[in-house]
């Protein structure tokens, strides 16, 4: 381990570490599949040829596959046994931000910004993790492997495509969860349901507007012409009991004004974040209790329209949880109309690549490690073996996918030593 040396190289760079990340975060790389520059939009596609060309600075053999994803190799040849993986674009600002949200600002000991978090902060971490174990002549013995990707916020299309093109290498971890080694992440159902609509005194509804967060906002206009805001407080759609549900707060408030809403509110109550009065609220062990939150709601074309994030454990199955909302939606009378989902992923804790990420952490942290499981579908959710490794502690909350997303200095310190410890244990001598 080279923790030292490690911790004191990244105190004497910190300025230029920081510049890097400001760098990347004033890429707004918020993906759309209908941007005239494919696949994935200018913004993700910029992400991208920044990382490329980092990779790049760093002497890294590059190959870009299509505007999907990059990668860069530490050595030129030689059989690949290691991979970090993580994804360069952001989901949209939103509102509510204290500072500008395309701008590293540093502030209280945190660094603010979209992407701080998730997943350009770690994303840098990585970078320069690399730039340390050649700087400081750490001694590599097995080719590693940095991949970014451009889609994780908009489905993971861009590790589908990279997957067909290349294969991963044995061990993968993912700067895109949390520490100490998240080995265990919930299944999701991500679904949309619609059902005519029409009220004398509601004429528009506009609430959320990504599947996975957890509304801040929902806009209500009225027939004669005025408007209402509910707010609320915007969070991951996996934490919905760290935010404060704008959509469910307003079909709680207009549950008597329509029979739509009412059915809405019996079904996702105010507060309720485990799906229990829809027929689930499930629970285990080992992945603990499952979540499910109402996220979209809005007026299009006759017909009131809705989004719902679910995760659930991993002893229930997708068809299981699929059949379970469907039906508690068509009781309310509402139709399903796209659903899609994953099944839970798991990795075997006993594994010989798990434990040693789970000594680095014990080294790095100075403290006792441990799997845990969480209900954030992390990069490697599809990827056989692969773990999260970081990149914030399950007892904080950063903001991701809301207002004022940050990352603690604290945090983003040891995020730098325990990836480049992480290389060196598992690709060094």
């Amino acid at each position: 381990m080279y923790q030292k040396q490690f911790a004191e190289y990244f105190d004497k760079h910190m300025d230029e570490i920081l510049r890097d990340l400001d760098e990347i975060i004033s890429i707004e790389s918020v993906g759309d599949i209908n941007a005239p520059v494919k696949p994935f939009g200018e913004g993700s596609r910029k992400a991208l040829d920044w990382g490329k060309a980092y990779l790049e600075k760093l002497g890294m053999t590059t190959k870009d596959f299509d505007g999907y994803a990059v990668h860069g190799d530490f050595y030129p040849e030689g059989e690949c046994k290691l991979a970090v993986l993580s994804h360069l674009d952001t989901v949209p600002a939103g509102e509510g931000w204290s500072y500008p949200p395309f701008k590293l600002t540093k502030a209280d000991g945190k660094l603010f910004g979209r992407g701080t978090i998730d997943d350009k902060g770690p994303s840098v971490a990585v970078l320069w993790a690399v730039k340390a174990i050649k700087e400081l002549n750490i001694p590599i013995k097995k080719n590693f492997r940095v991949i970014f990707g451009g889609n994780e916020e908009g489905g993971c299309e861009d590790m589908e495509y990279y997957e067909n093109k290349q294969p991963f290498p044995e061990m993968v971890f993912t700067p895109d969860g949390s520490f100490p080694v998240l080995n265990c992440e919930k299944g999701m159902v991500h679904l949309t349901f619609s059902a005519e609509f029409s009220d004398d005194k509601i004429a528009e509804i506009n609430g959320g507007s990504v599947i996975n967060a957890i509304p801040d906002k929902c806009i209500v206009k009225f027939a004669d012409g005025s408007e209402k805001v509910i707010r609320g407080k915007s969070s991951h759609g996996s934490r919905p009991e760290n935010g404060d549900n704008a959509v469910t707060k307003f079909v709680a408030e207009y549950k008597n004004e329509n029979a739509l809403l009412g059915g809405l509110a019996e079904l996702f109550p105010h507060g309720e974040c485990n799906g229990k009065s829809c027929g689930l609220g499930f629970s285990d062990d080992v992945s603990g209790e499952m979540t499910c939150a109402l996220t979209i709601l809005k007026t299009e074309g006759g017909r009131l329209h809705g989004g719902i994030d679910i995760r659930f454990p991993i002893d229930k199955t997708l068809a299981e949880i699929s059949g379970i909302i469907t039906s508690a939606l068509e009781s309310k009378g509402f139709k399903v109309d796209e659903l899609d989902g994953m099944e839970p992923h798991y990795v075997d804790e006993n594994s010989e690549f798990v434990q040693t990420l789970l000594r680095v952490y014990e080294k790095v942290k100075g403290e006792k490690g441990k799997c845990i499981a969480e209900g954030g579908i992390t990069y490697v959710h599809n990827t056989k073996g692969g773990v999260a490794f970081g990149a914030e502690f399950p007892e904080e909350n950063n903001n991701m996918h809301g207002a004022d997303e940050h990352i603690s200095m604290e945090t983003f310190k040891i995020n730098l030593n325990m990836y480049a410890n992480a290389i060196a244990e598992l690709c060094g001598e």
